[in-house]
Order: C-alpha cells, then structure tokens, then sequence
C-alpha cells in the first residue's frame, strides 16, 4: 500500500496468494558456510586432450598475482573444444583454487539452477524448503563472501545471464572462467580466443583414440581430419566410432561420409561448420548404432528435446525395460554422443548433437520428419508422467526445479502450430509452478505457448483454453503488466460468461481475478463493484462459508480499506475472522491473514491501540504456526514495524524494520519483492526519524533495485520514485526534488494513467514543492 508520502509500507497480501513455503529455522550467515568435502563438480576430462598449450599457459599467466576476482572468456566455434579446455585446465594446472564449481549457463534458468546447486551442495538441508530463487541468490552470496574459489560458466550466451554474478563477485579474489560462442561483450573480462587444431594435433586426436586398444590401420587418417575440419568435437566422435568398429580403416570412414552426406551439411551456412561436421558423421554413426541396439536412436531423439545437461533418469527409465535402456545407454556413450555422469546417472548431450537429432531429414532413415515428431511427442509424455501430483508441497520443489529446464527447452524447440493438447497441458502446469516459485518471466512465455496451441486446437471457447487465458493474465499481473493482464481478465471473465454460464465457479473465480487487477492498477470504483458482486453470486451459489466466499468478503474489505472507506472495510473484517476461525479455526493461515488484515484496517483509522494489540498476536500466532522464517511471519513483523512508526515510536520501529529486511535478504534474497518492500520501509523509518543522511542512500538503493529488478514501468518503481524525490523536499533540495517528482509524474501518467492513487500523490508532492520553492 502507499503513505501519505506515497512509500510502500507493508503491503498486505490477499488470501489467495499466500501459498509460498519457506525455511523454518534460521539459516547460518553465508560467510559462515564453508566448502566441504565433495563439492566440486568438474565433468570428467576428455578422454585424450590435445594441444592447446598457448590457450593452457594463457590461463596461467591471467590467473597469475591477483587479490581481487579474476575473469577470463574462452570463445570460439561451437564444437571447438572451449570446455575440454576448461575441464583441462582446472583438472591440471597449478591455479591452487578451491573449491570448482562447474555452471552450464546457456540462459538465465540454467544460471539460476547451477547458483541453486552450489547453494545446495553447501548446505543440502536447504534443497526441500527454499525456492529456487533463494538458492540462487544464497550460491551469489557464498561466492561474494569467500575467496580462493573457481567458477566456470560454460557455453554463455548472452553476458547479462551472468552480469550479476560477474558484480557481486568483484571484490572477491575468486577466479571465474567463461565459455563462450561469444567474442564480444566481456568488457571485464580477458579474452582466449580458440581455433580449431591444427592439422598435426587433429592427426594426433585421432590416432590415439584409434590405438587406445592397440594397433590400428591409419589409412586416410590425414584426410579423415581435414574433411572433418579440425574441428575437435567431430574429430572424437569420428575416433570414437572407428574405435568401436577395428574393421572400418578411416579412409572406409572417408567414403561413407562422402556417400552419405547428411542434408544439414548440404544447406549449411557461413558459420554453422559444427552443424555441417557433425550432420556428416551422423548417418555413418546411427547405421552402426541402429546394427547394435536399434532402440539407441529412438532413445537419442527423445533427449535431444530436453536441455542438454543433466538428465535425470526419470525420464529415461519409462521408455523401456531396464536391459533396454542400458543397453542403448550403453552403446549412446561409447560411440560419445552422450555422457552419464557415474555420481548422479544424469544424462548429458551436447546441444550441436541435439540439433542434429531434432532436425527432421526425409533422405535419412534416422531422421525422417514422422520419427522426429514422434521423439518430440515421447519427451512430452515422459516429462508429464514425471510431474508430482501437487504444486504446493515443499518436498516436491526439487523435482519440479529438475523438471522445468526441460520443459522450457521442449517448448523452445518445439516449432510454432506443432504443439499438442498434452505439451500446452505440460508447458500450463510447470508455468504455474515457476509463478508460484516467483518467476513469472520464465512462466510467461510458457503460458502464451500453451494458450496458442490450445486454442489452434480445442478452439477458443474450450474450458482448458479459458484456463490458460486466466492463467497468463494472472502471470502478466504478478510482472506487473496491469494492462495487459486487465485486458486477458476481461476478455477470460466475458467468455467463462458465455460458455459456462454465469454462475459457474470458474466464472467466479475469474470475476474474482479481474476485480484484483483492478484494484492493482489503483481503479477502486471497477474492483469494488466486481468484488461486491463476486461476494453476492458466491454465496448465492456455494454458500457463506464455503472459503471462496470468505476469500471474497476479504477482499471486498481490502478493497474498501483501499478506497479509505474504513466503516465498511473494518466490520467486513471483522465478520471475516469471525467467520473463518468458525469454518477454519483459529490457527488456519487464511485466518491468521485475516487477523493482519484487521490490524491494519485499525491502524488505517488511527486506532493504534487495537492495531498494534492485535499485530503483535498475530506475529506471535504465525511465529508457533509456520515458524520465525515463513514469508507470512516476515510479513507479519513488517506490518507491526509499521504500526509502532504511525504511533510515533520510532525506537521500537527502526530496530524491527531492520531485523525484517535482514531477515528477508536471508530467506527470501536481496531482489525479492518483499525484500525491496523492506528496503524501501526502512528508509521511510529513518525519513521519520530526521536521519536524512540514510534514508536518501536507502531510497537512492531501492529505487535502482526496484528498477533493475522490477523494471523502469513497475507500480513498485514509480512508487519508490516518488519516495526518493519526497527526502529530497524535506532535505530542503527542492531543485532536485521537483525535477524528479516531474520525472516521476510523467511516467506515471504514462503507465498508470491520471487517476491512479500513486499519480494523484505525485501530483500532489510536485504542487506542494513548487508552492515551497516560490515562498
């Protein structure tokens, strides 16, 4: 909610979005963790390493003498070797870190999952009951808090994944190495450009993996490797095959790719060698695999839907009997074209083999495009059939987190009118469980995904598709884009009229939903209205104690309270407990939510006896029911330091708003919206408190926090705007103050329109400064 002043002070969330669990006993402080035994996680070296001594001793001499973190940027060719150099380096050269930690980071939730693991590895008691988010953020603080480490962020794509862990680690004194196809935009980073091997070191890759055995027959060795470019990733899997195969002379292996040329290597581009060199050997490769174990192949298809690290078995073992799968396992890993790590049995892939295998080829009997759309319909089955039963249960995040980078990658490359019923189903379920994790960015794309497919398929106007309507307008207003997410809502609320009927729950519910945008979007007069009649039909339909009824009579009531109709809200409140300690009892957290509720409609009316009376039992009901760490109990600490700072006890607020934002940044990270909400909520307290000094500096933090974080058009942000420009009025800086109220107020105006409640403050705080400026 707002201030006078327009600060944020301790939202109070509704019923039905306070579902989040959270660590219920304290967490050590992060610079108290160390690194114990088993944490590092570097993939097992190449089985025959080449070369690559220039690039070997230029890691060297960078990582030579240097007290703060050092950076350095391996790029190349896709399929050069850039993580057999990494993998080499840190295995074998004196570089004295520790521990190493090992990073797939093609994207930001690949980032977010490896920080995750790190976090985990520490500490492996937080892996059932911290969202990922908070994992991530706690891997962040470990390395910013310690020294002597390597991180190695492999196969980068796009610098900004990775610009915030390259900001917090400044300082530091660890070593992180990147991988990257990227040759540019590593502006604080040393560049090691990697080629391809020369002529001789190719030769010698080859040889040695042909001899492992013994002797063999080298004939067309030479220009076995020129064909394949020099390019180490199609050099080993070429060594590899002729090393399962003593019968097949490399020149034998020279003419079966000249007369079996794959047809990627016949459209190929400038630039796209790696897919040329491996579209070349793969027709040689899959006749001898489809020979041993024709089940291999299928198999292969099937995981090159998935992201290519980390593969868990669960989505392996259902596709055959057990002597099946090891067997075509088995054969997959010889031949190189997967790897099984022998700790965890997950299952890698390059991503260049996995775009070969997802490319439908009509000339190769391997890849036909009815044998591609089949491995792609597999992937989605199996990733559904792997889905726990419930979204909310804290012992199942983990599998979930394992699930949705492969789901994200099934749904990345699967081509636009391809999808099924069942992949909108899969890309709908994991969508809402990375919304409720506090990522509606990645979920978005997932729900427009399935909301296009649903209705290409099952129409406009089918139950499922009205679902994903609902569903991505309510991530769109968790993102904070009230406009679009208002516009879904409306148009889902008419059609669930239409096709369902007026008085059917899900009509209902999705009044309920677009009365909530409404009121996030500060149009007090639409959501009332909405919610009174939500409250109306729901207990004319299911009656006054069902719990979305009383779901909607707290919500009325906040909205009211929201409006400062305080006579209404406070009974509406009131009646709320009383009912739901009746139907829920005392200790329900839905309950608990109405308590705080109350208090704060008391504290709205200046009645800081009750409101403080009734916050500090509650704080203490939610403390012995979820625990010190829950995001309920937080909240609940947060809005009774509110309440001691409008009864002017200042003493008692400041210690409390501290301890909260703390607290925050510990459980739930320093980017968690609450966390920015804590932030801003202490500056308010020293503003109270005449400590100018601090409050600035902590509204200047937050107000670039909440736009990184948030973004430049979120209602956080314009709110934190205007907060910054109110310590500069009472700083007595009014220059500055007004530039930026009118800076504020025009973005307002833009994003929220005129009579939003935070643009009405603004241009209440700008008159009031220029009246000031002209005395």
């Amino acid at each position: 909610m707002v201030n006078a002043a327009g600060a944020v002070i301790g939202g109070i969330g509704d019923n039905n979005t306070q579902v989040n669990h959270f660590h219920s006993g304290p967490l050590r402080p992060i610079a108290d963790v160390g690194a114990p035994a088993g944490v590092d996680n570097l993939p097992l070296r190449a089985e025959r390493f080449v070369g690559r001594a220039t690039e070997l001793d230029r890691l060297d001499t960078i990582t030579t003498g240097s007290a703060t973190v050092v950076v350095h940027a391996v790029h190349g060719l896709g399929g050069i070797g850039k993580s057999a150099l990494a993998v080499e380096w840190a295995a074998t050269r004196p570089h004295g870190c520790t521990p190493i930690r090992w990073i797939t980071a093609a994207g930001p939730g690949e980032v977010q999952q490896g920080l995750a693991g790190l976090a985990t590895a520490l500490e492996p008691e937080l892996a059932t009951v911290l969202p990922v988010e908070q994992l991530a953020a706690r891997g962040v603080q470990w390395l910013a808090t310690h020294t002597g480490w390597l991180l190695i962020l492999d196969n980068v794509d796009d610098p900004a994944d990775i610009a915030e862990i390259l900001a917090r680690t400044t300082d530091s004194g660890g070593r992180i190495l990147i991988t990257s196809r990227l040759a540019t935009g590593w502006r604080h980073a040393t560049i090691v450009s990697l080629d391809i091997l020369t002529p001789a070191e190719s030769l010698d890759l080859l040889s040695g993996l042909l001899t492992t055995g013994g002797p063999r027959d080298l004939d067309g060795a030479t220009e076995l490797c020129t064909e394949l470019g020099h390019l180490p990733l199609a050099v080993e899997q070429a060594g590899a095959y002729l090393a399962h195969n003593p019968a097949t002379t490399p020149r034998d292996y020279l003419r079966l790719l000249t007369g079996y040329p794959a047809a990627m290597y016949r459209r190929a581009g400038a630039g796209t060698g790696e897919h040329r060199t491996l579209a070349r050997i793969w027709r040689v490769t899959f006749d001898r695999i489809t020979a041993r174990e024709p089940f291999a192949v299928d198999l292969l298809l099937t995981l090159a839907w998935y992201a290519p690290d980390t593969i868990p078995m669960s989505l392996i073992n259902e596709l055959a009997d057990p002597p099946t799968i090891n067997a075509a396992l088995g054969i997959l890993a010889a031949y190189t074209m997967i790897t099984i790590d022998p700790g965890s049995a997950a299952v890698s892939i390059h991503r260049l083999v996995q775009a070969v295998a997802r490319t439908p080829d009509p000339t190769d009997t391997h890849r036909r495009p009815d044998m591609i759309d089949q491995a792609r319909d597999r992937a989605t089955t199996t990733l559904t059939a792997a889905l726990p039963a419930t979204l909310d249960d804290p012992a199942t995040w983990p599998v979930w987190r394992t699930l949705a980078p492969h789901t994200e990658a099934l749904a990345d490359h699967t081509a636009v009118g391809t999808g099924t019923t069942e992949t909108a189903a899969l890309l709908n379920e994991i969508a809402m469980f990375l919304t409720g994790q506090g990522l509606p960015g990645r979920a978005i794309p997932l729900h427009e995904q399935a909301l296009t497919d649903r209705e290409r398929i099952l129409g406009p106007d089918h139950p499922d598709t009205l679902g994903s309507r609902n569903n991505l307008a309510t991530a769109y207003q968790d993102a904070g884009d009230l406009t679009r997410a208002i516009a879904l809502h409306e148009q889902t609320l008419t059609d669930y009229e239409r096709v369902l009927g007026p008085d059917h729950p899900d009509t209902l519910t999705s009044g309920n939903n677009l009365a909530y945008a409404y009121r996030a979007a500060g149009d007090l007069t639409r959501a009332i209205a909405l919610y009174e009649q939500a409250l109306t039909d729901r207990e004319r339909v299911l009656g006054p104690d069902h719990p979305d009824t009383l779901t909607s009579g707290n919500n009325l009531a906040y909205a009211y309270r929201a409006a400062g109709d305080l006579t209404r809200a406070i009974p509406l409140y009131e009646q709320a407990l009383t009912d739901r300690e009746r139907v829920l009892g005392p200790d329900h957290p839905d309950t608990l939510t109405s308590g705080n509720n109350l208090a704060s409609a008391y504290e709205s009316a200046g009645d800081l006896t009750r409101a403080i009376t009734l916050f500090e039992r509650t704080l203490t009901n939610r403390i012995r029911v979820l625990g010190d760490d829950h995001r309920d109990t937080l909240l609940s600490r947060n809005s009774l330091a509110g309440a001691y700072k409008s009864a002017g006890d200042l003493t008692r607020a400041i210690p409390l708003y501290e301890q909260t934002l703390t607290d925050r940044e510990r459980v739930l990270g320093p980017d968690h919206p609450d966390t920015l909400t804590s932030r801003n909520n202490l500056a308010s307290a020293y503003h109270s408190a005449g400590d100018l000094t601090r409050a600035i500096a902590l509204y200047e933090q937050t107000l670039t926090d909440c736009e990184r974080v948030l973004g430049t058009d979120h209602p956080s942000t314009l709110t934190s705007g205007n907060n910054r420009a109110t310590a500069y009025h009472s700083a007595g800086d009014l220059t500055r103050a007004i530039t930026l109220y009118e800076q504020t107020l025009t973005d307002c105006v833009r994003v929220l329109g005129e009579a939003h409640p935070t643009t009405v403050t603004v241009r209440e705080n700008l008159a009031t400064a220029v009246a000031a400026q002209r005395e």
